[in-house]
């Protein structure tokens, strides 16, 4: 992860906490929620998290990954409502299908479950083409709107089993963004404007999440956890 990364301890630990939420949860499946302000690091964080329990016994081989980023409106449905300059605000994503999925891979008898992925380089989702296995016994998933009680978001943090927040001085999750809309092919002044008026509003519209997660990573280093359960 970038900054200060965390501790070969503090990923042990972490992996050891995902592991105990499996067994908690079993016979059904565990979903981790990874929650944030655009730029935070979430992705980076599942990324990191990926690789590191194909090494742990614990969970390797047992863990799927399943992105908000799938649910978000075509953009014929987005031009439809008159949104496409607001793409990614809450109101762009699919909000009750993204609950149901969510619901579908905690139900007992476990069954493969399919989920739409997000093609960065069109800009639309992919239908079906995720798959949640049967033997997976945990799901990640990762967004913005995890925590976020309004419209059809407010079935969702319910279905999680635990969240855990990124969190990224302002400064830096800005130029953080800017960046990444330039490597997209916006031109500076383009780009920055966007995430001034659109990703920025997203992160006030998600900042009240933070105190409701169960851990808190600051640029990828853990600054908090409440015990599981508590």
């Amino acid at each position: 992860m970038t900054g200060d990364n965390p501790s070969e301890q503090q990923v042990e630990d972490l992996l050891d906490r995902l592991a105990d939420l499996v067994d908690s949860v079993a016979p059904r499946r565990a979903v981790l929620g990874i929650a944030g302000p655009p730029g935070a690091g979430k992705t980076t964080l599942v990324t990191r998290l990926l690789t590191a329990v194909t090494a742990y016994p614990r969970l390797s081989g047992r863990v799927a990954h399943v992105p908000m980023d799938g649910f978000h409106l075509t953009n014929a449905e987005l031009d439809a409502l008159g949104r496409r300059d607001r793409k990614g605000a809450p109101d762009t994503f699919d909000a009750s299908a993204y609950a149901g999925l969510l619901a579908a891979v905690r139900t007992e008898p476990r069954a493969v479950v399919t989920a739409p992925s997000f093609d960065h380089v069109v800009g639309e989702p992919v239908p079906d083409s995720l798959v949640v296995p049967v033997d997976a016994d945990l799901v990640v998933t990762e967004g913005n709107y995890l925590l976020l009680d309004d419209g059809g978001w407010g079935a969702v943090p319910e279905l999680l089993d635990e969240v855990w927040w990124c969190a990224l001085a302002p400064d830096a999750r800005v130029e953080r963004l800017i960046a990444r809309h330039v490597e997209t092919g916006r031109e500076v002044a383009d780009a920055t404007a966007w995430v001034l008026r659109s990703d920025e509003a997203n992160a006030r519209a998600v900042a009240e999440g933070e105190a409701r997660a169960d851990v808190v990573l600051l640029d990828g280093v853990v600054v908090s956890s409440r015990r599981p359960g508590s």
